[in-house]
Order: C-alpha cells, then structure tokens, then sequence
C-alpha cells in the first residue's frame, strides 16, 4: 500500500506521458528534488538500473534505481535504494480517458525504521516532502505534455 498518491488529469495521450515518465534523464525537469538520472545500461525495460542524483536544500545525495514495471502507456514501477538499503518505490499508473489520460503517481516509503529515525534530523519528515514532490512533479508533467 502506497503512503503517498496523488493523480492528474492530463490532456494527451497515455502513450505520450508514458514516454515523458520513463524518459528518466529528463525526471529532473519534473521532480523539485531529483535533478539528473543516469541510466547504468539501457532503459526503461524492466530490470534496468540507474543512478539518480537528488537534492534537498543545501543537502545532495545519490541513489540506485531498478525498473520493476515497464507496461507501455499503462504502468512504469522503480524502486530506489541505497546499497543494498532499499529506500523507496515510485509507481506512474496511465488510464487513458474521453479527452486525454490520468497520471497517477504513488510513493511508497521502504526504509528500515532505524534508516528514518538516523536520517530525519538531515532529510526531515519525507511525507510531507514527497506530498509536494509528487504534486509538483505531476503539475510539471501536465505542462510538459499539453505543450508539446
């Protein structure tokens, strides 16, 4: 179950938003945090890996990505981890719609219960961060697709 999820509708085609999301190079135009992603191979097919770079304020950190769902125009599913520490899933789900498609986008929080309470007074509450990280990141998305 997702802590977090969060949908838009969206005037373009689910094919479209699906090649915009899993255009992971490009999440950093989306994402208020994640500012590049590297594919460690080819990508966006299931099993791929990549590296992605974030930031938080003042903070910077990195991550590792595996696609575990690669549905074209329907659903594309990553986890995140760190080493072998996984820290979370991010899940796009694509229903086409009369004019268009809904994106929704989900978080869910897989951190050891230690990992959040060592790394809370440097990364603050994630909810409330990942809430407006999924909003901003979906309203970005809409924009992206109904212009171009």
């Amino acid at each position: 179950m997702p802590d977090l999820t969060e949908s838009i509708a969206v005037q373009s085609s689910a094919d479209t938003l699906y090649r915009l999301v899993t255009d992971l190079p490009r999440m950093g135009e989306w994402s208020p945090e994640c500012t590049r992603v590297v594919w460690r191979g080819a990508g966006p097919s299931v099993g791929a890996r990549f590296v992605g770079y974030n930031r938080a304020g003042f903070v910077r950190w990195f991550t590792f990505g595996k696609v575990v769902t690669a549905d074209s125009a329907r659903r594309f599913t990553f986890d995140i981890s760190f080493g072998p520490i996984p820290i979370s899933r991010w899940d796009y789900v694509f229903s086409g719609t009369a004019d268009g498609c809904t994106v929704t986008e989900s978080w869910t929080d897989q951190r050891p219960a230690v990992l959040k309470t060592l790394f809370r007074p440097v990364f603050g509450d994630r909810t409330p961060r990942n809430a407006e990280g999924i909003h901003t990141t979906l309203r970005r998305l809409k924009s992206a697709a109904e212009v171009g």
